[in-house]
């Protein structure tokens, strides 16, 4: 039963970075909504959010990622999916961001994210 409890924890860590990936990229595109409130109206905003393909299909795989966390959690302990998901979401946010997102990520955040990955080891053992 563990093996499938990892892989429903890094399928879970891979639904969420997607989700994230795809609703910062949205949000990029859609703009600071601060601003296009101020300029357009909020219905505007509203149709904007409403209409961003990109958004929604992030959207979806945040749900995805929680209905993962839920059966991970039925098979596991919350000590153990909890920390492990939080983590792998962690290393494979700094590495899409960096990829598809063309985000810089200082060396500080390299290492914070080397010593969340030894912390899932540790975990895994």
């Amino acid at each position: 039963m563990m093996l499938h409890t990892w892989i429903a924890i890094v399928v879970l860590a891979l639904e969420s970075t997607v989700g994230d990936i795809l609703i910062t990229r949205a949000m990029k595109q859609i703009g600071d909504l601060h601003e296009l409130r101020r300029r357009a109206g909020v219905f505007h905003v509203i149709s904007r959010v409403l209409t961003s393909g990109t958004l929604l299909l992030g959207i979806v795989f945040m749900a995805l990622a929680f209905f993962s966390l839920l059966l991970a959690l039925s098979w596991a302990d919350v000590s153990l999916v909890g920390p492990a998901s939080a983590s792998l979401t962690f290393v494979s946010n700094a590495v899409a961001a960096r990829i598809f997102l063309h985000e810089r990520v200082d060396h500080r955040r390299w290492a914070a994210t080397a010593f969340v990955a030894a912390g899932v080891v540790l975990l895994a053992s």
